[in-house]
């Protein structure tokens, strides 16, 4: 009997250095490649067929105040709003946060799942390694078009140059796993961009529900779903037992292949469905699986992102 840890739902155990992610994006000369490394490689391949999204201007129209971080300009910083306190404050316009692109990706446990190693020949990641090396090269993409970035559900105010790099590593180094597989809804600047980024196995009604309540808010957003090849082909045979993570289930199939026409039919489906909710609200959707090259996907998100601009 083949017995697949976490498939669809479920995760299997790393069986790679529990280096932290930091370390990862920083020592070139590890065993692993290093995440952000990776990252900056992949975007700098990408960038030589696009141009930049620089914008110029500012905004005249107050948004907020918030606290001064290391990379804003001291001209920002608003001295009378500080006086009022030990620490300083910058003032923000509406035109800069609107022109911000917060990011996200799903930390839940069913992106850990990776089938390289139940498949004979299998050669590729965790779904969450390939959702951060996107994340961050798209991220490198934008910080040389000048954007402001920041994490969705950080909290931390939009910064541009390559500390919001360094920053992005350290928002996900520490960001604790979660059990939900979607993001938290969070005001956000109307007329900002999001990108969520993620294998969206959840009940199309919940992914409709975030999808919707950050649309109505009138930002413009653009989802990636990232799925191990497994998970779309069901490639095994015979006796398959199945075991989740999230939802701690089992489930023991006796012959595989007498399955998997059904089970494509509801993965494509899906699938139908989760482009159906992007469009339903002017968002862009795109597909990725973790056995194909990043740049592809990447190319395409940023492009997506570069169409919306111009609009």
């Amino acid at each position: 009997m083949i017995s697949v840890r976490g498939f669809s739902q479920g995760s299997r155990a790393a069986s790679r250095p529990s280096a932290s992610l930091r370390y990862r994006a920083e020592q070139a000369g590890a065993a692993l490649p290093p995440l952000l490394v990776a990252a900056e490689r992949i975007a700098a391949t990408v960038a030589q067929g696009v141009h930049g999204r620089r914008r110029v201007g500012q905004g005249e129209t107050f948004w907020q105040f918030r606290q001064y971080q290391p990379g804003d300009a001291a001209a920002r910083i608003d001295w009378r709003e500080s006086a009022k306190s030990q620490r300083l404050y910058v003032r923000e316009t509406e035109w800069a946060a609107a022109q911000s692109v917060w990011l996200w990706r799903d930390g839940s446990a069913s992106m850990d799942y990776s089938s390289a190693g139940d498949i004979p020949g299998g050669d590729w990641p965790r779904k969450r390694e390939r959702a951060e090396l996107i994340l961050l090269a798209l991220a490198s993409l934008l910080v040389r078009g000048g954007e402001r970035l920041s994490l969705l559900g950080s909290f931390m105010a939009p910064i541009t140059g390559s500390i919001a790099l360094s920053r992005l590593v350290g928002l996900i180094e520490r960001e604790p796993r979660r059990a939900a597989g979607l993001p938290e809804l969070e005001p956000l600047p109307r007329a900002a961009q999001l990108v969520l980024i993620g294998d969206f196995l959840a009940p199309l009604e919940a992914v409709n529900r975030v999808v919707a309540g950050f649309a109505a808010s009138g930002l413009a957003g653009h989802l990636l779903q990232i799925v191990d090849p497994a998970e779309e082909e069901l490639p095994f045979d015979g006796r398959v037992r199945f075991e989740g993570v999230e939802e701690r289930d089992t489930v023991v199939i006796s012959r595989v292949e007498n399955v998997r026409g059904d089970y494509a039919q509801r993965f494509r489906q899906h699938r139908d469905g989760l482009a159906a909710i992007a469009r339903s609200v002017g968002w862009t959707v795109g597909f990725h699986r973790t056995d194909r090259p990043p740049h592809l996907a990447l190319l395409a998100l940023y492009t997506a992102l570069s169409a919306d601009r111009r609009k």
